[in-house]
């Protein structure tokens, strides 16, 4: 059943409620997170690399304490929020679009006792539902690309945040000098006509009155994890047999490869950016 008028946000929504989908996050990229790892070697296991993610974005906020009220958006199965929530001690909303992954999400957040410190809730960046300057901190990883009006979620986040808060997030980005055209395959497999670059984040944010504080630039990670979630895919994909269809994994493959291959030649871009709202 169709919840979103906005076709990209639906198109998202329904992607990550399919049974392939959920099983294959789930089991092969690690169950918590879905977001791309930093790796200090090939075959360091994804959870690692992508809680290494984590641990450094955390690292880089001022404001991070017991006290802060955290919103994080595109949230997937919750990870981030309960690493902050065991590590930090502070209250996260976690907003996801899919409601499969949010089920998931509060079990977990159950079984590891903190749901007292996490709200999951379901809802769509581009139209968050809260008050204005009601957060403390605004983070995201890895999810602004599916977003078909991105300019929107931008004013979104900037509008939740507190005067002095911070906005700290990743995404796979088209680099700012990437010839047309190239990035296609991967555009295709998104269902969207564009992807961020770190320029559009950058003009755009600071047209909503946020101050960059850095870029840490990790643009070698994106293909490596990708590859890295590939070669895993070939080492455990019997474990998906009955779970997921064999049309998705053959298709998952082929997407994989081509963000390699684009992290490679040069097209994309992926780091941690770090803004303040003034």
């Amino acid at each position: 059943m169709s919840q979103y008028d906005d076709e990209a946000i639906e198109v998202a929504r329904q992607y990550y409620n399919s049974r392939d989908a959920d099983n294959f996050y789930f089991h092969i990229w690690g169950g918590e997170d879905l977001h791309v790892g930093i790796y200090e070697d090939e075959d360091e296991p994804i959870f690692d690399a992508s809680r290494r993610t984590v641990e450094r974005m955390a690292a880089k906020l001022n404001n991070l304490s017991a006290d802060s009220y955290v919103l994080d958006v595109g949230a997937g199965y919750g990870g981030v929020a309960r690493y902050l929530a065991h590590t930090y001690g502070c209250r996260v909303v976690a907003l996801n679009l899919s409601e499969r992954e949010n089920e998931r999400d509060r079990q977990m957040n159950k079984e590891q006792g903190v749901d007292h410190l996490i709200e999951v809730v379901d809802g769509a960046f581009e139209d968050i539902p809260f008050d204005a300057e009601t957060f403390d901190i605004v983070w995201c990883q890895d999810s602004f690309l599916h977003s078909g009006d991105r300019p929107r979620v931008m004013s979104e986040v900037t509008r939740v945040l507190k005067k002095g808060g911070e906005f700290i997030f990743t995404d796979p980005m088209q680099a700012d000098d990437c010839p047309e055209g190239v990035l296609q395959p991967i555009l295709d497999r998104i269902h969207l006509s564009t992807m961020g670059t770190p320029g559009f984040y950058r003009e755009e944010l600071k047209k909503n009155g946020m101050t960059e504080l850095e870029f840490d630039d990790n643009t070698p990670q994106l293909p490596r994890h990708y590859g890295r979630v590939h070669k895993e895919l070939e080492r455990r994909g019997h474990e998906l047999d009955g779970i997921v269809s064999d049309d998705y994994v053959a298709r998952m493959k082929k997407g994989l490869q081509h963000w390699v291959e684009g992290g490679n030649n040069g097209y994309l871009s992926w780091g941690i950016f770090h803004f303040r709202k003034d």
